[in-house]
């Protein structure tokens, strides 16, 4: 027996659904924003429509754009990861928010914390390794934690450190601080978590480094993400 599709029982076609979870989770909008986005387009829907929409598909297209993306990654011989750590308050209290990015820029893991000691720091870099394989180095900032968990594994071989050495998960950030900027922040671990996966496959998909490419490969690569994600949950 077949297992019906994600967007049976929906009244609202399969590219509306994508369009609103795609301008909630790309672009630094509010709920509100998405709404009033849509009705400019004749879409009619409410906020808390947007909302639902992107709780419920929002981890499936992430899941699906991962999917395909990490036997690609894997496949690199000399890889190259950044890991780094930032503070997030949710509900005022103090949390650490652990990336994994490699050397283009693709954010490979996102790992919520209430500590950033040794077993947050171990718990983290074994998740991302289970899942996207083993780096040839790790570039991290000089935060005593990486050290000890590199030691734990045996892979203090493969750390470096440096001032500078460690701009590109620090600038990875960026598109994530603006997006809790309009989201007014966080309420639970559960839903930063959740966000920041979504966030950042989604993220992944549609960077394409416009500086770094001429405008018709910038329309191009810009071409191909909008069609990967039309073709998202098709089957």
């Amino acid at each position: 027996m077949s297992k019906p599709g994600p967007f049976k029982y929906f009244h609202s076609s399969p590219e509306i659904i994508r369009l609103a979870v795609m301008m909630y989770v790309r672009f630094p909008l509010s709920l509100r924003n998405v709404e009033d986005l849509l009705q400019e387009r004749g879409i009619d829907i409410s906020h808390e429509t947007v909302r639902y929409w992107w709780n419920r598909f929002g981890p499936m297209f992430a899941a699906e754009i991962r999917r395909k993306r990490v036997q690609q990654m894997r496949s690199y011989s000399n890889w190259q990861w950044h890991l780094d750590e930032v503070f997030v308050k949710i509900n005022g209290e103090q949390h650490y928010l652990w990336r994994a990015v490699d050397h283009e820029g693709e954010v490979l893991e996102s790992f919520v914390t209430k500590t950033r000691d040794r077993k947050a720091a171990l718990n983290f870099i074994k998740k991302s390794m289970k899942r996207h394989g083993r780096p040839h180095i790790l570039v991290t900032d000089k935060l005593r934690s990486y050290g000890a968990a590199m030691k734990d594994i045996g892979n203090a071989d493969k750390q470096e450190t440096g001032r500078w050495m460690n701009n590109r998960a620090e600038n990875s950030h960026l598109p994530f601080r603006r997006r809790e900027r309009a989201m007014q922040r966080f309420r639970s671990m559960r839903s930063l978590q959740k966000f920041a996966a979504v966030h950042a496959s989604i993220y992944n998909l549609f960077n394409s480094e416009r500086s770094l490419c001429s405008r018709p490969n910038f329309k191009l690569n810009r071409a191909a993400a909008l069609a990967e994600w039309r073709g998202l949950c098709v089957n």
